[in-house]
């Protein structure tokens, strides 16, 4: 009987691998991106979190915490037990760098139409987005022991760092540019939320029809595996808040913001990083799939908690 890893050669061969031309448009994606991040930022917004700094680390806990210990869990009782499909240790690798990566951007968006904390949700994102290069390869290398990968899998650890601390360059650099010019920085800012908007149409488009038939072909434990990642991250997180009496915004918040990871930069990681392992497509995957769900998922929680009276809650003390 051929083992799962020679299994997995076979079929991450016949996959379409993302081509040079995707590499750049990817690459250019998560800088526009990362740039409006940084461009969204202001002196004050760092000077609110200081004050208050139990949001951030709150926040630091729940993301590094919940999220890579979810995608371990995911992987270990879900996608290991139920009949792995070939390619498996791939696909593993692929949802534990989903759970390891920071708060995406588009968690900001959905915190606004939540009626939560949007400067709360700004700072635990960029919080988040810089301590990544630190806590993403320690994360990773962590449960993908812990998992039992494959050698041939192994994180390189170096490579890891350097990919996202370049990517992370971009958020400093927008902030500089709103430090220079709040117009200059509010231009960016929206151009990055655009964009970050944009990526799930340009990511179905270029990746969805040429792994149709993989798609399809997918076994279920995948599919809850990937999309299991937000929701229980959310669920998870909305209850920790809640039973240490955060104010319902702040609940709010923190739920968005733990269980909407950054898949662009996941997935630019991963373009980067593994281009030349012939299981790409297969570690491309979860990530694709996390993409294409969470902002449904999102959509979801984001009418239920829509739900809230604001006016009511005004009367609670707010400690962040």
């Amino acid at each position: 009987m051929k083992s799962i890893m020679i299994l997995a050669e076979e079929v991450a061969n016949q996959a379409t691998v993302v081509n040079e031309f995707e590499q750049t448009l990817l690459r250019i994606f998560i800088l526009i991106i990362m740039f409006g991040l940084g461009a969204g930022l202001t002196p004050k917004d760092f000077g609110l979190a200081l004050r208050r700094p139990w949001g951030l680390i709150i926040g630091w806990v729940t993301q590094f915490g919940i999220m890579p210990l979810t995608a371990f869990l995911l992987v270990t009782f879900v996608l290991f037990q139920f009949d792995p499909p070939p390619g498996v240790a791939f696909i593993a690798l692929g949802a534990l760098i989903m759970g390891s990566v920071p708060a995406g951007t588009t968690s900001n968006l959905f915190t606004y139409f939540s009626k939560g904390n949007l400067a709360l949700s700004v700072t635990m994102t960029v919080n988040s987005t810089l301590w990544a290069f630190v806590m993403t390869p320690l994360m990773l290398v962590f449960y993908s022991r812990l998992v039992g990968l494959d050698e041939s899998l192994d994180i390189p650890v170096g490579e890891l760092v350097t990919v996202i601390f370049g990517l992370i360059v971009p958020v400093g650099l927008g902030m500089l540019v709103r430090r220079l010019s709040a117009n200059a920085g509010s231009v960016l800012e929206l151009i990055g939320g655009v964009f970050g908007l944009l990526f799930i149409p340009f990511l179905i488009a270029i990746w969805v029809p040429r792994n149709w038939q993989l798609l399809l072909t997918t076994e279920w434990p995948t599919y809850v595996v990937a999309i299991g990642l937000g929701a229980v991250g959310m669920t998870i997180a909305y209850w920790a808040a809640k039973a240490i009496r955060l104010h319902p915004m702040n609940v709010r918040t923190i739920s968005l913001e733990t269980g909407i990871q950054n898949g662009p930069l996941a997935i630019a990681v991963i373009v980067a990083v593994y281009i030349d392992n012939p299981g790409l497509d297969q570690i491309l995957l979860i990530p694709a799939l996390y993409s294409l769900f969470i902002v449904l998922l999102s959509t979801a929680v984001t009418l239920y908690f829509r739900r809230a009276n604001v006016a009511a809650e005004q009367k609670i003390p707010n400690l962040l």
